[in-house]
């Protein structure tokens, strides 16, 4: 009988930061009703990237019409329609934090016939109207795999389209039982061979995987064209979701790390508190890797 992980490791432990930047920051977004992935998704890194004027603004809502069994976003069948000043709302909050460079993400909207496409597109054009010069992150969803969605998403050309497979193939049932492993390595094909974007993605663990199964798909995610990875620890939002199976250890981070860069991925964030946005900037936006 599995005991689960034990004790949270000290390695674990979070420091706050509630500095002028970090009020600052939480006063802009409150005040343009905007909302983050950071606070969403209850991410432990809010304090260090807020703290450092930096945050990954959410679109189409706070409301996911999926329910994986990792995130602490909250969800509905039928959420609210799209605020039609969002776009305008985060083009403003990026040229008044002086974003050099601007993360988006959504929720899933599968309620929506585009999937939230449209909106996607009208807030990236916002932000370069406003902001000619930053460059933009794109951490879309799969949009069911809707060619046209994916299509009028990717034709924006965004520095960077990241889209994570989340985690390997045998947790998806478990883990996010209304995706695809291979619809998500497909979305990250179509990018770069179709529009030859610079990619990346994201997985977590610690949800019952195997080293050997990071491994494989670490490769699987390269043989598809992702140019960059992120490795981070699954931490368990509130006791409804999905407990944590382990703590991997700093050790364990650093040879995913190896194993990455040696599969060929150009850049690679692998530790405890990696996050997909997490220190985004470093990620060297060009037009292609590969």
């Amino acid at each position: 009988m599995n005991s689960g992980p034990g004790k949270k490791p000290d390695w674990l432990k979070i420091k706050l930061g509630t500095d002028s930047s970090f009020a600052s920051t939480k006063k802009l977004l409150n005040r343009h009703s905007l909302h983050t992935v950071c606070r969403s998704a209850m991410c432990p890194n809010l304090h260090e990237c807020w703290s450092k004027g930096t945050a990954t603004f959410l679109l189409l809502g706070n409301v996911c019409t999926r329910a994986c069994r990792f995130c602490a976003v909250g969800t509905e069948r039928r959420p609210a329609l799209p605020d039609p000043e969002e776009p305008v709302k985060i083009a403003d909050a990026v040229k008044t934090m002086k974003l050099r460079h601007a993360v988006l993400t959504s929720v899933n909207r599968d309620d929506l016939d585009d999937g939230g496409a449209s909106h996607w597109v009208e807030t990236i054009r916002a932000i370069r109207e406003v902001n000619p010069g930053v460059s933009i992150e794109c951490l879309i969803p799969d949009f069911q795999g809707d060619e046209q969605a994916l299509n009028t998403v990717m034709q924006e050309r965004p520095e960077v389209l990241n889209h994570n497979i989340e985690t390997v193939p045998s947790r998806y049932a478990a883990v996010r039982p209304q995706a695809s492993y291979k619809r998500s390595l497909a979305v990250i094909e179509r990018a770069k061979r179709q529009f030859r974007l610079a990619t990346k993605s994201g997985m977590m663990v610690g949800m019952g995987e195997t080293a050997a199964e990071v491994e494989t798909a670490l490769r699987d995610l390269r043989r598809h064209g992702c140019d960059m990875v992120t490795i981070g620890q699954y931490l368990q939002p509130t006791a409804a979701h999905l407990p944590v199976s382990r703590y991997v250890t700093p050790e364990e981070f650093e040879r995913y790390r190896e194993i990455a860069l040696h599969a060929g991925f150009r850049h690679v964030q692998s530790g405890p508190f990696v996050r997909s946005s997490y220190h985004a900037e470093a990620f060297e936006p060009v037009e292609e890797f590969s």
